[in-house]
């Protein structure tokens, strides 16, 4: 999204003029996005359980199977500030519906390919679609609801998302063992197709045409940088370990810095020429705002690392089936959910950034007990001794996911806020894809590339302690750099309340759920091929 989607929200609200006929119609509309963010969580989640099922029955290699989770994540980033701006420009209804629809062809064409090409290609397509939609879901809302309904509806998506972040691996798990029609894996992305129709058709009736009269034009040589600086990095990142480092993967990771070097000089030069500019780079000199970027990006390496090899180890490892696997992640979902409407609504306003702080040091306390534990019970550990470190963990990410984007907005300028929040998603699947490059080196390169059946358990608990050691050690990286965001968001210094400071202040502070379906990119994984 862009600044000018705060800035505006007030002057489009055409909600409560129109009579019981359009509360109806924006209540509708809601439910309509609503689903559409869920069905793009559950879409990511859902991928995690069936990536095992997917190696075995399509016979990927171990990049190609990582690219069917990077690929997306790296187009849903590189997309997200572009979506939010090219539905300012042409209307976040159409840019909806665009998504919506294209999302849902992606997931046919994911559904029904006829090899792993095919599948890497089509998932990087629904990445590319879903930055279209998903920047939307909240612009609607804010064009749609009068400002003292978005605490109410906010709610609703709060959980939404933690609805999908429970059901996701349930439903993947429950898909793959079914094996319906006999189509193994693929039901986990067919089952897109009747909701994103369903959505597609009432969207286009029941959903309000917005815009912003006076948006920016969109930077097309800014999106190019990015995503080829992005490229750049991540490729060889993925690729590295399989065709053995060579030379041109550390001079393409060389040449990304090059890159992104010359986006900061043409975005400053477009900013001085038409105040146009894809990132506004004078947010940086905020020093809360740099501070949260540096920690959304961080944590989303530690998410990426940590469900990627997390499914490796219990499925590949434990030699678990995907049921098993997505119900022994039940506790660490329901956890993180409850952490995080409890520190939404009571602990922050007492305490502010020492919320965070708190689940940084629970997060890392979580994965060293998931070590310890790990050491200890080796390849017979069962379910229920992962329970404990999975609830620590999971109220430690609670704690952090849902206020953090607030606080990291709490001292950005207001006609600044909607570009804010859509860069630190950016940064966040930036991130998230980063991590899934790192399995390689963290994880990958700690299992020989010849196992026996009888060293597979061994050697994946082993890489799992290994990888794990990051996470914590990341997490301290993560609690320091708390210490640079406020103590207290505006929001909550000032009460939230007045004019347009109030609006920009609960909107923006509610996007903490779309940092939710963001950073939930990290947990989908993939596995590595054995022997």
């Amino acid at each position: 999204m862009t600044s000018t989607q705060t800035t505006t929200a007030t002057r489009e609200t055409p909600a409560g003029n129109a009579g019981d006929t359009a509360d109806r119609r924006r209540w509708f509309a809601l439910a309509i996005v609503m689903t559409a963010a869920f069905m793009d969580l559950v879409d990511v989640t859902i991928v995690n359980i069936a990536i095992p099922s997917i190696q075995r029955e399509a016979g990927a290699s171990v990049s190609q199977i990582q690219w069917i989770t990077a690929g997306y994540a790296l187009a849903f980033a590189a997309g997200l500030i572009t979506g939010g701006r090219l539905g300012d420009i042409h209307g976040r209804k159409r840019l909806f519906l665009i998504g919506i629809g294209g999302f849902t062809l992606a997931s046919a064409l994911c559904g029904f390919a006829a090899g792993p090409e095919m599948l890497v290609a089509s998932r990087i397509l629904q990445g590319a679609m879903a930055a279209m939609m998903v920047p939307q879901v909240l612009s609607i809302v804010h064009a749609t609801f009068p400002a003292h309904e978005r605490g109410k509806v906010f709610g609703l998506f709060g959980a939404i998302v933690g609805l999908g972040a429970v059901s996701g691996p349930l439903l993947g798990a429950l898909l793959t063992e079914w094996n319906l029609f006999g189509l193994q894996w693929r039901p986990v992305f067919l089952i897109n197709l009747p909701v994103g129709i369903a959505a597609l058709v009432l969207g286009g009736r029941f959903i309000t045409e917005s815009k912003a009269p006076r948006a920016l034009r969109l930077d097309l040589v800014g999106v190019a940088l990015v995503t080829l600086g992005l490229t750049m990095l991540l490729y060889p990142l993925t690729r590295g370990r399989e065709l053995g480092w060579p030379l041109w993967g550390y001079l393409s990771m060389a040449g990304a810095l090059v890159v992104f070097a010359a986006l900061v000089r043409y975005e400053r030069r477009k900013a001085a020429r038409d105040g146009s500019p894809l990132v506004e780079l004078s947010l940086f000199r905020v020093k809360s705002f740099a501070a949260g970027i540096a920690v959304q990006t961080v944590f989303g390496v530690a998410l990426g690392v940590f469900f990627l090899v997390w499914t490796l180890y219990m499925q590949i490892g434990l030699g678990w089936s995907p049921l098993r696997a997505g119900l022994t992640g039940v506790p660490f979902s329901i956890a993180v959910s409850t952490a995080a409407g409890l520190s939404v609504q009571q602990l922050v306003p007492r305490f502010g950034r020492r919320v965070l702080q708190a689940g940084a040091l629970l997060m890392a306390a979580g994965v060293l007990l998931y070590i310890w534990e790990s050491g200890r019970y080796g390849t017979s550990i069962a379910s229920w001794q992962m329970a404990l470190p999975l609830v620590v963990m999971g109220v430690g990410m609670g704690l952090i996911v849902a206020p953090l984007t607030d606080a990291v907005l709490s001292e950005v300028p207001r006609e600044h806020a909607g570009s804010a929040s859509g860069l630190i998603n950016t940064v966040q699947q930036m991130g998230n894809a980063l991590g899934l490059g790192l399995v390689s080196v963290v994880f990958f390169g700690e299992i020989g590339s010849r196992l026996t059946p009888q060293q597979v358990g061994p050697a994946f608990v082993n890489a799992f302690q290994h990888a794990l050691g990051w996470v914590a050690g990341v997490m301290g990286a993560i609690f320091l750099l708390m210490f640079a965001l406020p103590k207290r968001s505006a929001q909550h210094a000032e009460g939230g309340e007045g004019g347009e400071g109030g609006e920009g202040g609960g909107g923006e502070g509610a996007q903490a759920p779309d940092a939710v379906l963001a950073g939930s990119a990290g947990r989908a994984g993939a596995p590595e091929t054995v022997g």
